[in-house]
This record gives C-alpha cells, structure tokens and sequence, in this order.
C-alpha cells in the first residue's frame, strides 16, 4: 500500500508532466510500485520519454518528509487520487490533481449542489454587489459556492456565501502558508474556521501565474455549474467557463451593461448560449430534482406566470356590467413576526437598523446618518437582513420591514 511519502515523493517529481504521472499509475497501480520500479519497466508506459525515465530515478524524499511536517504543523489534510473523500467529479477531469491539501471542513462534494463563481478581479460595484447577492443567495439554499479567493468577484462570492451561513469553498493557487493576496487573509481565515481551502501545491509554493490557470480546472471540477458575474474579453473567468464546457458543466453568466468592456467576455457568453443567472433560484432551480434534499426554495422563489395576475384572469371573462358591486378587498395575510426580547440572533447593528425601518421605508443612507453604525457595516447588516426575509428593498433602493415587530 502507498504511503504518503510515496504520493508526495510522485505529485512533486519535477520533470515528469501530470500527463505521464496518470499514465505511470495506470500502468503501475499506485505510486509505491512506481517508486521501485526500474527505467526499462517506466518506458513501457504510455507516452513515457527517456528524460521522463531519467527523472523518475530520483527516489529522494526529503522533500515529502518536509512536506509532511509543515501539514502536520499548519493542521492541512491530505487527500490523494484514491481516496474515497476524493471529490468523484473532480476524479473524473483531465489531468486531475493526484493530491489535495485541505484546510477546513472538506464536504461530501459529489452530493452538494456546488456552483463556481468567477469574474474579474477589477470587479465594478454593480459586480460586486451582484455577486455577492447572488452567492448568498443561493448557499442560503442549500446550493455550495466554490471560487479562487481573489479579489473582486472571488472575494465577493465568499462573503456573501458566509454571510447567509452557508457553506463555500476556495481553490488557491499556491501553499496554504503564503496567503495571496494579502488584502484576503481575514477572508481566508473566515473561509477556513467555517468553509474548506483546497491547493494542489505544497505549503511553500508561490502563487505563481501559470499555476491559476490549473486552479481553474479544480473550481470547474468541483462543481456542477459555473456562473460568470463580469468578465472582459480577455479574463481567467473565460478560461474556467471553457474548462466547464469542457467538462460537461452548465455556464450561467449575469448580465451587464453591453457598452463596459469589463462585461464584454461576460455578455458574449450570453450570446453563445449560456443560461443568464438573474436571481439564485433561477440558477438553483436548474438542480433542484437532482439534490431534493438539499435545495429548498423560499418564499418568492415561485411567482406567477409572467402576466398571469388577477387583471389577466379576468380579461377571458365577458366584462361586468357596471352596477355590480366590486368583490371586497381583501387584507394582505399576517406577516411573520419578530419578537426582539426573544432569541432572535441579530446582531446589535441588525437590531438598531430593523427598529429605525419600523413603520416606515427609508434608503440606506438615511438609515447610515440616523443610527451612527459606519457605512460598511451597515450596509453588511441589510444585506443580511434582506436575504434572511427581515427586511426588503424596492426598485427605488428603499428598504422596509418584511415582519412585524414586537
């Protein structure tokens, strides 16, 4: 049985490409009996080169028992190609990575309706805001949000998967021990005490370029859709849309302005036939008899047909003559009810912000200069409050109570 000095000693032997390492298990059966293997038993591999079999005579493993002490320091699991916890979606890719480093809570990936969210790093503030929702959204579902950790649209996909106490998860580029980029260490930090971070490289190792667009394979791996917020025409988002077309994965995209060059690869997606992601049950919906026990709609999650309301109804029936009487009209139903001297689980800031909406609408920097609360976390605290169903917002940007208060 292979060690995991073994799998360390194979998955970071430089020289031979991660083509020829699938190749060289297929052959061998695992990597204890490629380690003792001898050059003229490596050459009978498929696609085996002389310079490959030369490298494959180093059996130094230093290197892994290094490896193996900084896991063993930093808390990381590992996860090889044959494990069982192996995400079986992810097993199935091209070229997938014979080890994981896992940081975190690593789900059951194969029974989660997981969808990655991608985008640009320059996101605009209508990206931000979009991606975000859109994320809380659906983790408040049910569904599990896998994106990069970068920032703009990554980052803004995290928050807001957290933010609604859902689950997500993040795919680096590089050791668990160099954090990049910096400005994300607390969202890392979040992500790991209450998400999973997963890396395919060694702690240690840089976040190096042309390592992001590997990352991109496991994000789309892990998932079973992809939902483009913004993207120009040249973006890495493209690249993991490409790599889930590939790999058989719905895109979804969300549009944007068709003159912002930032949404230029975004829209494009649209044009060639991807699904547009509007709301998060419009995406989840999609899943929802393929993971019954995990997806749950919402209140609102189900309207009426697009102009089936009680004005079309009617219009079938011969018109009513004038003199009778006009049905009563009839009170909206009870609202739920939110006690505050209760176990409610607001926050202090939620608390002060749902007692200023009572009985009134109000923009959210009406409520910022009434209630002091600093403009960041006030606006963190509605977003919450808005998809726990606390409060709503309108077309117009005004915010009111969904309950009453008591």
């Amino acid at each position: 049985m292979a060690t995991w000095k073994h799998w360390l000693w194979l998955s970071t032997l430089q020289g031979v490409s991660l083509q020829l390492k699938h190749s060289l298990l297929d052959h061998f059966g695992d990597p204890e009996a490629i380690y003792y293997g001898q050059r003229e038993e490596y050459l009978l591999a498929p696609g085996m080169t002389g310079a490959a079999a030369d490298a494959l005579a180093d059996k130094d493993t230093s290197g892994a028992d290094r490896i193996l002490e900084d896991c063993a320091r930093m808390g990381l699991q590992l996860l090889s190609l044959r494990d069982t916890a192996y995400p079986g979606r992810l097993r199935d890719i091209s070229n997938a990575p014979l080890l994981l480093y896992v940081q975190g809570r690593m789900p059951l990936f194969d029974g989660e309706a997981a969808l990655a969210m991608v985008g640009t790093r320059r996101a605009s503030p209508y990206a931000l805001e979009a991606g975000e929702r859109l994320a809380g959204g659906i983790a408040g579902r049910g569904g599990l949000i896998v994106s990069g950790l970068a920032v703009g649209v990554d980052a803004a996909a995290h928050r807001g998967a957290l933010r609604s106490g859902g689950f997500t998860a993040a795919v680096i580029a590089g050791g668990h021990d160099i954090p990049y980029p910096r400005e994300n260490r607390r969202l890392y930090e979040d992500i790991a005490a209450r998400g999973v971070i997963l890396s395919e490289y060694p702690p240690g190792t840089e976040h190096m370029a042309e390592h992001f667009p590997q990352r991109n394979r496991i994000i789309s791996g892990l998932s079973v859709g992809v939902i483009v917020v913004e993207a120009p025409r040249r973006s890495g988002a493209l690249i993991t849309a490409s790599r889930a077309l590939d790999q058989g994965r719905e895109v979804f995209a969300v549009p944007g302005p068709i003159y912002d060059p930032r949404c230029e690869g975004s829209n494009r997606l649209l044009e060639e036939g991807a699904h547009p992601a509007l709301h998060a049950w419009g995406v989840l919906s999609c899943y929802a008899n393929r993971f019954p026990q995990k997806i749950r709609a919402q209140r609102g999650d189900l309207p009426r047909r697009f102009g089936q309301d009680q004005k079309t109804e009617k219009s079938a029936q011969p018109e009513e003559p004038v003199h009778t009487p006009r049905p009563e009209r009839r009170e909206p139903p009870d609202r739920p009810v939110l006690v505050l001297s209760g176990d409610h689980g607001l926050t202090d800031d939620q608390i002060r912000l749902v007692k200023a909406l009572r009985g009134r609408t109000a923009q959210a920097d009406e409520l910022i200069e009434e209630t002091g609360i600093p403009a960041r976390r006030a606006l963190s605290a509605l977003t919450v409050l808005e998809l726990d169903e606390i409060v709503t917002q309108d077309a117009g940007k005004q915010f009111s109570l969904a309950v009453t208060l008591k």
